[in-house]
């Protein structure tokens, strides 16, 4: 059930979380369904709700950096980039700081964990009432379009959930930026909020992009067929079939917009809301996108409509 995310409806879903039990709830990027990392009962509903494999390991969710010493391998180089992009779109795959066994399921086994700070004060609040770090994977069915509004959460979950906190649409629109920051050469995991280059600018070294395994991802968003519509989806369309729905980009002649001026920023907040709207429309049987340019956070939405596009 959807209820508004007040102060007393926080503290009772901090309740619930506490008890082991899930809870969607809005981030900055999309809203997630959230879990004790500490608890793998928990832990493992969340890959049940979502059939989710549970090979593919979820983001830890905490609301100060200090969190970050309970479970994770820290340097001066890690805190660096926290005090300069967290809270924010940012999650870091660290290396597990011991072996305590609550943590595999939510690593999926690996010695590795992922974590970021969200950028929302629902989250931050909801976070500080469970008392607990909390692993969140976006609140939908895997590999459907990730949900922006607590409506969404709904229409793909269902009533799986006991509360899905409401605070309005997400800003960003897109899953977090993950890097992988546990050696000395910096990967870019999964493009997102924040740009490839705003790193490499902060940082003043090169991030190298690997797409990893999907057959053994190292992170979230690593499988080949991830966000996907119902319907069969179609990229760097410069001229769509009379079938298909068609999401423009720039000033063109379309169904949708991701945003007519070229502002990517723009366009990746509207993605998920538009793919959402393009698989609810009736008139056509297939979607369109019109192509992206690949840089900034143009990546991030590159990324996604190729995982959306996969067969």
């Amino acid at each position: 059930m959807i209820f508004k995310a007040s102060k007393e409806n926080i503290l009772k879903a901090g309740e619930l979380i506490q008890a082991g039990e899930t809870v969607a709830f809005p981030t900055e990027t999309v809203y997630g369904l959230g879990a004790s990392a500490y608890n793998p009962t928990a832990i493992a509903k969340i890959y049940a709700i979502k059939n989710r494999p549970t090979f593919n390991p979820l983001i830890s969710h905490i609301a100060e950096v200090d969190f970050l010493r309970d479970y994770a391998v820290t340097d001066e180089r890690v805190l660096a980039l926290a005090n300069k992009f967290w809270p924010g779109p940012l999650t870091f795959i660290l290396k597990r700081k011991d072996k305590n066994p609550a943590l595999d399921l939510a690593c999926a086994g690996l010695n590795k964990i992922s974590v970021r700070m969200p950028n929302h004060p629902v989250a931050l609040d909801l976070i500080r009432a469970a008392g607990v770090p909390i692993v969140a994977p976006s609140a939908n069915k895997s590999q459907t379009i990730s949900p922006t509004t607590a409506r969404h959460v709904q229409n793909s979950l269902g009533d799986a959930l006991p509360m899905i906190l409401d605070a309005g649409a997400c800003q960003v629109g897109v899953e977090s930026t993950i890097i992988d920051v546990s050696e000395k050469q910096i990967y870019l995991l999964r493009a997102g909020g924040i740009a490839l280059e705003t790193l490499e600018e902060f940082l003043n070294e090169k991030v190298l992009i690997s797409d990893g395994n999907p057959n053994k991802p190292s992170s979230p968003g690593q499988m080949l067929r991830h966000y996907a519509p119902k319907y069969e989806t179609r990229i760097n369309v410069v001229d769509p079939l009379p079938d298909e729905f068609y999401i423009g980009f720039g000033k063109m002649a379309c169904d949708l917009n991701l945003s007519v001026s070229g502002d990517l920023q723009e366009a990746t907040a509207n993605l998920f809301q538009m793919m959402h709207l393009a698989e609810e429309q009736t008139k056509k049987s297939k979607i369109a996108i019109a192509p992206i340019p690949n840089t900034g956070l143009g990546r991030a939405i590159n990324d996604r409509i190729k995982r959306a596009s996969y067969k």
